[in-house]
């Protein structure tokens, strides 16, 4: 077995290596290299296969995705995702909704169900982000405006594509939209954002300058690759995709600045893997497929570049940008890629869609993946094209419009209103991490038996009071940091509004572990104790704790 992988692995970068020589030698792009190199020695080309064992390859290839959203997170750091954010989220939002459309649509007029038409939709509806970082970064475009708002968009995606899961499943399931589960969805994903980024900037700095004072690159390459993988399935875990935690870690290490350049420390490992896994989508490519379905794959494909590229575009303008910024944007995200690969595995696994979806979705993903280094390449050219097409008026009103956007997001805000601002952001960053706390600890209540020793005693069944009283004073930080917070920027009016939803949602999070009992009494009484003895010693942990990762930013 070990020898049919070594062979396999051999087979797959000799026949990378010779066909990015010559895509080099006549300056093509890259990936395309790689997808073609897997469509020559795949199952699906004659005279025979090459490749033996294609599970294995597909293993590393999600290698190469973990390190190159790892890669995106270093150049697209915590800044940046601030820049970008609204507009970002506001492309990305129009983008899913008119693409779920036009794939229903498309599936319609082919005549199939409305289930594999709706998956059809999800399926068209997010970007690759694999393919695009892989293309922009061998073109030397990722310090561009258009692409830094394509990263926003695609990681936006990402975060909208993971509720759009829980919509496509629930309906698959039941016929009808859980409005509870995708707002479940939304929450628990908010929460481990937060969590994530604030457990992420108090621990990792430390750690990995402790790391650089050893004066070891291969320590720091492995301490860092460590960070990466474990990140990643801990991500997976918890329901996510492995991308997701790659990308949280990656913007959590671009903020660590004084420990050197850790994109070109992690380079060469990523150039290999993210090679294995462009070869494992040409793999995927079957040209019986397109003898097969041809109409469909060519009708979808042209849904998703003309689509993706209205879609986008205006989806980017609308959000406050210039049209030749915009349009570089929907030329940039005119394909779709893994994301849709596991919306298809879906609805298989859950036997709600047809079979020959799969292989028409993975086709069109190869074909649009070919045609999205080109269209990044001309976009100079349709921009040119659609200034001098569009006629005078309307492309002046398009830039007053641009301008107008502009001067609103510049707009100079009181300081007050900045302060408000802050305390209100400062109060959901609370909840979310007090959420996380309980969450947490419910976990590990739940697996008392794994995590603690003696928890399978008979004496010890029940540890939901002492879990509570855990989870209650782990809290307290935030909780007093809060009350106090609202009382400095709206004084008694906010506190007592504010402190209902506080009340509101540590009662609903403690039902996680129903304590009961007069020891719940006891433990309540203890908390709220510490609480009027100690309230200056938590918000001397919470102040070191956001001074901390006030510094990690600012440095």
């Amino acid at each position: 077995m070990n020898e049919i992988f070594v062979q396999d692995l051999a087979i797959v970068l000799v026949a990378a290596g010779l066909v990015t020589v010559l895509f080099k030698k006549f300056k093509q792009p890259v990936v395309l290299g790689y997808i073609l190199a897997g469509f020559i020695i795949g199952p699906h080309t004659p005279p025979f296969s090459y490749i033996k064992d294609e599970t294995s390859i597909h293993a590393l290839a999600d290698l190469g995705v973990i390190l190159l959203m790892f890669s995106l997170g270093l150049h697209f750091n915590l800044k940046k995702i601030r820049a970008v954010g609204l507009s970002a989220l506001t492309a990305a939002f129009l983008e899913i909704i008119f693409m779920i459309w036009i794939g229903f649509e498309a599936g319609q007029w082919f005549g199939w169900n409305e289930t594999d038409s709706l998956f059809l939709g999800g399926m068209l509806a997010i970007s690759s982000t694999t393919i695009i970082v892989k293309a922009l970064h061998d073109m030397g475009l990722y310090e561009e405006k258009f692409a830094s708002l394509i990263f926003g968009i695609l990681i936006m995606e990402d975060l909208l594509g993971i509720a759009m899961i829980a919509l496509l499943s629930g309906i698959a399931l039941t016929g009808e939209v859980g409005v509870m589960e995708i707002g479940d969805t939304l929450a628990r994903l908010g929460i481990f954002l937060v969590s994530s980024l604030v457990l992420g900037l108090l621990v990792i700095p430390g750690v990995l300058r402790y790391v650089h004072r050893l004066k070891s690159q291969e320590t720091m390459l492995i301490a860092i690759l460590g960070l990466c993988f474990g990140v990643s399935i801990f991500s997976a875990h918890l329901g996510y995709s492995i991308a997701l935690g790659a990308f949280v870690i990656g913007a959590i290490v671009a903020e660590i600045r004084d420990i050197g350049n850790i994109g070109q420390l992690v380079e060469p490992v990523k150039d290999m893997f993210s090679a294995i896994f462009f070869v494992a989508v040409g793999l995927m490519i079957n040209p019986h497929i397109l003898g097969q379905y041809w109409v469909p794959v060519v009708v979808i494909t042209l849904a998703v570049i003309i689509g993706k590229v209205l879609t986008c575009t205006v989806g980017t303008f609308v959000a406050g940008n210039d049209l030749n910024t915009s349009l570089k944007v929907g030329l940039g995200l005119a394909q779709i890629g893994e994301f849709s690969f596991i919306i298809a595995a879906m609805g298989l696994t859950l036997n709600v869609t047809s079979s020959f979806l799969y292989p028409i979705v993975v086709t069109v993903s190869a074909i649009t993946t070919l045609t999205t280094p080109y269209l990044i390449k001309s976009s100079d050219f349709w921009v040119g094209l659609f200034d001098k097409v569009l006629p005078k008026k309307l492309f002046d009103f398009l830039n007053r419009y641009g301008v107008w956007m502009n001067s609103l997001g510049a707009a100079p805000v009181e300081k007050t209103g900045v302060q408000k601002s802050r305390g209100g952001l400062q109060y959901f960053i609370n909840l979310a991490l007090i959420a996380a706390v309980f969450i947490a600890t419910d976990h590990v209540a739940e697996n008392a038996a794994v995590y603690i020793p003696v928890a399978h005693l008979q004496w010890a069944e029940d540890w939901n009071d002492p879990f509570w009283f855990a989870a209650m004073l782990l809290s307290s930080p935030m909780i007093i940091a809060t009350v106090r917070k609202l009382y400095r920027v709206g004084g008694i009016p906010l506190v007592i509004p504010g402190m209902l939803g506080l009340g509101g949602l540590i009662l609903v999070l403690s039902s996680l572990m129903y304590p009961k009992g007069y020891l719940f009494a006891i433990l309540a009484a203890i908390v709220i104790a510490t609480w009027i003895l100690y309230w200056r010693v938590y918000l001397d942990i919470y102040g070191k704790a956001k001074g901390k990762i006030r510094k990690t930013l600012r440095e």
